[in-house]
């Protein structure tokens, strides 16, 4: 969508926010799939509330995008105005066993920051794409680390109430890579309680969760990690690789030959070609074990 109203862009810049044209967004997801749309970057979590009320009083549909590591987007003019947050300097600030992070901090990197101050927990995450906003949203996990674990606290935009709000850690329900978040309120900071360890036992346990990744995931392919959430017990991944589904495919939508819970884009892949890979891949499972995949993927859909 674009914004072409130059009282309104005006407005815009008048919040401190700025106004990018015609952004592909494909390049702004690890699937590199997405079609086209005016972005508004926020450099100032304040200016969210006047933001969004603007935008609402000119009917501009918006949506707002974080890392673009675990998300599906249409393909062509997208029909929403794109949001995303400008990253915070410093994007990490510590206080004792309490770290306090911007949202839109890349997750890797905030973890190897952490490890230099002697702060561990969440060793295995480090492989795990994405901003700490997105891992926030989704109950980040892997290895045994969920990154709900050591959230105290959250600033967020609440959009029911049009403001900004802080919740406690114990007022966020965080379970398997689902969380109590409404869909649209926007993660903006957190405070992690993280334990204390050497710096080279935290080394050891990165190395280990790398070395586990490189084995089996395609971590220099286009995909958005794991597609499905896997069943209460059950792994979904093991289920798609029996039905011997590796490197089955729609268009260039394809079952990763290495992880079958991990689709790629080993092409030119649409949202559709994806969609139609995810639909089969879910039905040939019901088919084979009675089980309906429930997607992990966050999918942008046009009304």
């Amino acid at each position: 969508m674009r914004i072409s109203d130059s009282n309104l862009l005006a407005a815009i810049a008048a919040l401190g926010v700025e106004h990018k044209a015609g952004v592909s967004l494909a390049q702004k997801t690890s699937l590199e799939i997405g079609g086209t749309s005016d972005v508004l970057v926020i450099h100032k979590h304040e200016s969210l509330p006047g933001l969004i009320q603007l935008l609402k009083d000119k009917n501009v549909p918006h949506r707002f995008l974080g890392g673009g590591s675990n998300v599906l987007l249409p393909d062509g003019e997208l029909p929403w105005v794109v949001l995303q947050l400008a990253r915070q300097d410093p994007e990490v600030r510590f206080e004792g066993n309490n770290v306090f992070v911007d949202c839109a901090a890349d997750l890797g990197r905030t973890v190897t920051t952490c490890a230099k101050h002697d702060l561990g927990g969440m060793e295995g995450l480090i492989g795990v794409p994405g901003s700490i906003g997105g891992a926030l949203r989704m109950n980040a996990g892997a290895y045994g680390t969920q990154i709900g674990t050591h959230v105290r606290e959250v600033k967020i935009y609440r959009a029911a109430a049009g403001q900004i709000e802080t919740l406690r850690g114990s007022e966020i329900n965080f379970e398997y890579r689902h969380t109590s978040f409404a869909p649209d309120d926007i993660m903006l900071t957190v405070r992690l309680e993280l334990p204390s360890k050497s710096y080279s036992e935290i080394l050891q346990g990165i190395r280990i969760c790398n070395e586990k990744r490189r084995a089996s995931q395609p971590l220099n392919q286009k995909s958005a990690g794991c597609i499905f959430k896997n069943p209460p017990g059950g792994s979904a991944g093991r289920m798609i690789d029996e039905l011997g589904l590796k490197g089955h495919s729609v268009g260039d939508a394809r079952v990763s030959d290495r992880h079958a819970n991990f689709f790629i884009n080993a092409g030119h892949a649409t949202q559709s070609d994806m969609l139609a890979l995810i639909a089969d891949v879910r039905r040939r499972v019901r088919e084979k074990y009675g089980i309906e995949l429930e997607e992990e993927v966050i999918v942008w859909k046009e009304q």
